[in-house]
């Protein structure tokens, strides 16, 4: 069975929220960062950095949320079918975590880039309900995950951006995201 090491309020509930969405079994190994269980030989043999996200699968280890979404999507989303949808769930995951967080999250370049990436997002999610169409995929977890952090721990509201508002409720309302993200607002 797949097992994902998290911490408290850490980044994989990101990949918690995937795996409910893909309905995959797996174990959650949450780790007491505050006591240092990140740093002990047996997780640093998982991710030598320390850091979580990390996942064990079948011997395979993986860390970093990107990597881990974009190989649980290659192995479990069967509606993938083509290198063209694979590179185009791969862009969108390397935006959320490359552009859209340090654009925003970045309090130096947050005035400047949250118009600039914004306001495309929010003309996307005006003609479509997810990223890539009708479908959620691992572009929606890596880019709504983003999205639905900003208000929680920015306060930043999406009043000027209406259709991004209305994503953000449609991703609010799917049960792995209650279950995962969501439960985690409330704490």
């Amino acid at each position: 069975m797949l097992k994902l090491y998290g911490g408290a309020r850490s980044r994989a509930s990101i990949v918690q929220w995937y795996l409910e969405e893909l309905g995959v079994p797996y174990e959650y190994v949450l780790l007491d960062m505050q006591t240092g269980q990140h740093k002990e030989p047996d997780f640093l043999t998982i991710n030598p950095f320390g850091k979580v996200p990390a996942i064990k699968e079948n011997g395979y280890r993986l860390w970093e949320s990107g990597a881990i979404l974009l190989y649980l999507s290659e192995k479990y989303d069967t509606s993938l079918t083509t290198s063209e949808h694979r590179a185009t769930i791969a862009q969108w995951v390397i935006f959320a975590n490359a552009t859209l967080g340090p654009g925003v999250f970045v309090e130096a370049t947050r005035d400047r880039e949250m118009p600039r990436l914004l306001a495309p997002l929010n003309e996307i999610f005006d003609r479509q309900p997810f990223l890539l169409g009708d479908q959620l995929s691992a572009a929606d977890v890596a880019v709504g995950s983003m999205l639905a952090y900003m208000p929680l721990l920015l306060k930043i509201g999406f009043d000027d951006y209406p259709a991004i508002g209305n994503y953000l409720k449609r991703i609010a309302e799917r049960p792995a995201f209650q279950k995962t993200i969501g439960s985690r607002k409330a704490a």
